[in-house]
């Protein structure tokens, strides 16, 4: 490698070591005043202790929020997993004018400002009667999902062996049988990741969910939300510690699965 070439090396490693740093940093300040002692927000620490994550134990309230966040994740997973694999899969075989706008149009979500889809979303649910409340906010959270688990998948069919499905067939598997037994199999790493990715998009959003649920239906984030502006307390930073623990181990094993995949196909990570 020329001087040059080690210098950009350098710089590259050392933007990316600032970057990280900068959106790393708030949590070395977040995690530790969930501990405190304390009944203020304050740092730092005046002493150690588990009475907010207690507080977050004992209290009704965060255990309705974290249901219902939990049952809206899992639904709208498992909606935007199914969606998102058929597209990824319709879009893999077909060959039509326009296929690039279609796959631009199903990933908008990811691209689109939060603020404008909660919008959008609320006075078209409204038509619906369904535009305050979880069923509504599972739709669209299944639309936010989607789109991670169209990409996963897809990316995942790129390197799929067609011929295995073709052979399936060819001794008499019908349609049905080859995606079941063949298919599915091959990209379920796919499919998990992106099923991954939708879950934790929505048990982290909030935008959405304010124009969505009322005072009855909140989410952990809503519930978060309007603790901060009725009564700010460590509590919060508790629920984000966790949030925050969850979001490393879901991350971690979406990682850990798309290393699988590749080892399994025989690519190098």
């Amino acid at each position: 490698m020329t001087g040059g070439g080690r210098i950009g090396g350098f710089l590259l490693w050392a933007w990316t070591a600032l970057v990280l740093a900068f959106l790393i940093l708030p949590l070395l300040v977040v995690v530790p005043i969930s501990f405190s002692s304390g009944a203020f927000l304050t740092f730092p620490i005046p002493g150690l202790s588990l009475r907010w994550y207690a507080t977050l134990w004992n209290e009704a309230v965060w255990w309705r929020a974290t249901a219902n966040s939990l049952v809206v994740g899992t639904a709208a997973t498992l909606i935007a997993t199914l969606l998102g694999t058929l597209a990824a899969l319709g879009l893999a075989r077909a060959s039509f004018r326009g296929k690039g706008l279609l796959t631009a149009v199903l990933i908008s979500p990811m691209i689109v400002p939060l603020i404008i889809v909660a919008a959008g979303t609320y006075f078209f649910f409204l038509r619906l009667g369904i535009g305050s409340g979880l069923v509504g906010l599972t739709l669209a959270h299944a639309a936010l999902g989607a789109p991670f688990v169209l990409v996963t998948v897809g990316a995942t069919l790129k390197s799929f062996d067609a011929n295995l499905a073709r052979a399936a067939a060819g001794l008499g598997a019908p349609p049905a049988t080859v995606l079941r037994r063949v298919t599915v199999p091959l990209i379920a790493p796919g499919m998990v990741s992106g099923a991954l990715f939708a879950f934790i998009t929505s048990f982290d959003e909030l935008v959405v969910a304010l124009f969505l649920t009322g005072p009855s239906e909140r989410t952990l984030p809503r519930q978060m939300f309007d603790g901060i502006r009725e009564n700010l307390s460590p509590t919060l930073l508790a629920a984000a510690t966790i949030l925050v623990l969850l979001s490393v181990v879901l991350l971690s094993l979406a990682e850990w699965l798309r290393r699988r995949g590749l080892k399994n196909r025989g690519i190098r990570a």
